[in-house]
């Protein structure tokens, strides 16, 4: 597990020009598909270009953001959770507070009006946590798309709620028994269900993640966090944070925050992978502590994988953190020094959920949770006069029935 001695920023100037025009980020990204996808996905390129220029589109989307999502989210000063640390003044991004319950609506209604430019009829997802799949059929009943959702079948189980929240609003949500029945698998049905549907379904991905154009979507849409923070933080503090801080699955509230930040050296970027019961193969989700750089679902990115070149099998108390895989532009900031990532303990993950519910009166998601339990960690190394930024990306309501079985506490 990597230290938080370090919280400075190195020297690093933003690249103008990623990804290139292969989709790369430095040698990772590409797109790395079967034959019957290509076509598909510089449709899909080709139509994010035109859109992302189009001032008609922005128009829409912020009204959007503003009437629908609820955007701005707030900057919270957590005054009691900072008493409690004993350190850095903490400040909250909070995400969960966005129609859904986590940021997972930002991309989804970039998505879906992106869809409907381009003709389609049906929107498909994968999901993990729930919130992607609740996201996009929230989005899917607002603009009358058919949509199926893709869920491992373990998932499934953690994330009942959400799977009768999908339910509820029109969405068919498909299980997926095969692998380890987590988000790897459920990507993979989703990959196989739209290379047999390009021509009537967009494949709605959730992350940052994914063949190119993927990555350089999410992140454009999930951009607006880091844009409402920085002008916030600004308007709160007058200057800019010494640290921002997100959890990281495939990385989309991770480059959403951090995208607009990425060129103020003197802000230092923390990411925390999902470090699970311990860091042997298959008992975590540290692709950046023990992964190698290999290709998965499409990209090339760092991935937890054998000497032989087999996917490992991942574990992680957050469905949403529990991947094999990380974003390819996190990977290409990872490399240059740019980002610095660690590994939060479900034991940490835990306690972080206990202590920002305890003193804030928020649950947070348990995917957030670590990213909590990291801010903690590093604000503890910091006196007061320093600020950290941290990406409150959803909210726990999903988790109250896996937290309380990991406790052991009844609720029937």
């Amino acid at each position: 597990m990597e230290t938080h001695s370090k919280v400075t920023a190195p020297s690093f100037r933003r690249p103008s020009s990623l990804p290139d025009k292969n989709g790369y980020f430095g040698e990772f990204g590409g797109r790395f598909v079967s034959e019957s996808l290509m076509e598909a996905l510089y449709e899909l390129e080709d139509a994010f270009r035109t859109a992302w220029k189009d001032n008609a589109f922005h128009r829409e989307m912020e009204a959007v953001y503003k009437d629908f999502i609820g955007r701005p989210s707030p900057l919270y000063f957590a005054e009691a959770l900072t008493e409690k640390t004993g350190g850095a003044r903490l400040y909250l991004k909070r995400e969960d507070l966005n129609h859904t319950g986590a940021h997972k609506i930002n991309n989804t209604v970039g998505q879906a009006l992106l869809a409907r430019r381009m003709g389609k009829k049906r929107l498909i997802a994968e999901t993990g946590a729930g919130q992607h799949g609740v996201a996009t059929a929230t989005v899917a009943a607002r603009y009358n798309f058919e949509c199926e959702i893709y869920m491992g079948s373990e998932d499934v189980r953690r994330q009942a709620l959400n799977v009768f929240r999908m339910n509820l609003l029109g969405a068919t949500v498909r299980p997926v028994d095969q692998g380890t029945k987590t988000l790897k698998d459920a990507i993979s049905e989703a990959l196989r269900d739209w290379s047999q549907s390009v021509l009537t379904t967009h494949y709605v991905l959730g992350t940052a993640f994914g063949p190119h154009p993927f990555p350089l979507m999410v992140r454009s849409f999930q951009s607006v966090i880091g844009r409402e923070a920085r002008k916030q933080i600004l308007r709160k503090e007058g200057r800019l944070p010494d640290a921002l801080v997100a959890c990281v699955g495939g990385g989309s509230n991770a480059m959403g925050l951090f995208y607009p930040f990425l060129s103020d050296q003197q802000c230092a970027l923390w990411g925390m992978e999902a470090g699970g019961r311990s860091m042997s193969a298959g008992e975590h989700a540290a692709r950046f502590q023990t992964g190698r750089v290999g290709v998965l679902q499409g990209s090339k990115t760092y991935v937890l994988q054998d000497n032989d070149g087999q996917i490992e099998k991942t574990h992680s108390v957050s469905a949403g953190l529990d991947y094999s895989a990380v974003g390819p532009e996190l990977a290409y900031y990872r490399d240059s020094g740019r980002i610095v990532f660690s590994s939060v303990s479900d034991e940490e993950a835990m306690e972080g959920f206990e202590m920002l519910s305890r003193t804030e009166g928020i649950l947070p998601a348990l995917e957030s949770a670590h990213a909590i339990a990291g801010a903690i960690r590093l604000a503890r190394q910091m006196d007061r006069s320093r600020i950290i930024l941290v990406n409150l990306s959803g909210r726990g309501d999903k988790d109250v029935m896996e937290v309380a079985r990991i406790k052991g506490v009844s609720l029937t």
